[in-house]
């Protein structure tokens, strides 16, 4: 196995974990600016106010996107999988 064989597994498990985690994390920082917002305007400063929402949100996103993100995964360790044999020169 060379250096290139494992940067490039590297690189595609960093930008799949860039993709999993982004439905969920896009989705609190939308949330999380919009009760920023709302706390800002009428003055409310209620810890639980900016947690509560976002928690909720995260567990929607995790819910609607997590059959493509088992996809993915699973694609992605299937694919390891049948790269075995190039990789130990077999």
């Amino acid at each position: 196995m060379d250096t290139t064989a494992v940067l490039d597994i590297g690189m595609d498990a960093l930008i799949l974990a860039a993709k999993l985690a982004a439905p969920v994390l896009v989705t609190a920082l939308v949330v999380g600016f919009i009760v920023s917002l709302v706390q800002s305007v009428t003055q409310i400063q209620e810890v639980t106010l900016s947690f509560v929402p976002k928690a909720i949100a995260a567990a929607v996103a995790l819910m609607v996107a997590g059959h493509w993100m088992i996809a993915e995964l699973v694609t992605f360790t299937n694919d390891l999988f049948a790269r075995i044999p190039a990789l130990v020169g077999g």
